[in-house]
């Protein structure tokens, strides 16, 4: 048995549905970030630049930006649907990992979104750990593929 089959069958055991819930407010907020940054592509843009102390490509800020938003919208939802979640979540990390150690704790703002930001950043982790849950559409994939046996 390989290390995504313990994984997920450990997480199938520890997954009460309050967590199925949190999963859901999780992807939710994801996609809304996403949104956003789609919509104010330019203070995501001074926001990247702002940390960068050498002049990068404009070609690598517009791939940034651009997978920055996508991943926030697309893994949000997919997230909130409980849809390859752990996948998901994995490529949401380094965005929010990059939130919480370049962006806001270098912010000169006292509890500017720092707080969100671990808070999202642990949950991710937590997500990647425990996958979907039994409120998912993972889970309704399993058992329509199983015919009910599981």
């Amino acid at each position: 048995m390989n290390l995504n089959h313990k994984l997920s069958a450990w997480g199938d055991r520890h997954h009460p549905k309050i967590l199925d819930i949190i999963r859901m407010l999780l992807g939710a907020f994801l996609a809304f970030k996403g949104i956003v940054f789609f919509n104010n592509a330019g203070y995501l843009r001074d926001l990247i630049l702002e940390k960068e102390a050498v002049n990068q490509p404009a070609g690598l800020i517009t791939a940034i930006i651009y997978y920055v938003t996508y991943i926030h919208i697309l893994g949000g939802g997919l997230i909130f649907l409980g849809l390859y979640t752990r996948l998901w979540a994995l490529l949401n990390f380094p965005i929010v990992f990059g939130a919480v150690f370049l962006v806001n704790i270098t912010s000169p703002y006292v509890n500017s979104e720092l707080w969100l930001s671990i808070l999202v950043l642990a949950l991710l982790c937590l997500f990647m750990i425990i996958g979907s849950g039994p409120l998912s559409l993972d889970r309704l994939l399993l058992k329509s593929n199983t015919f009910g046996e599981e």
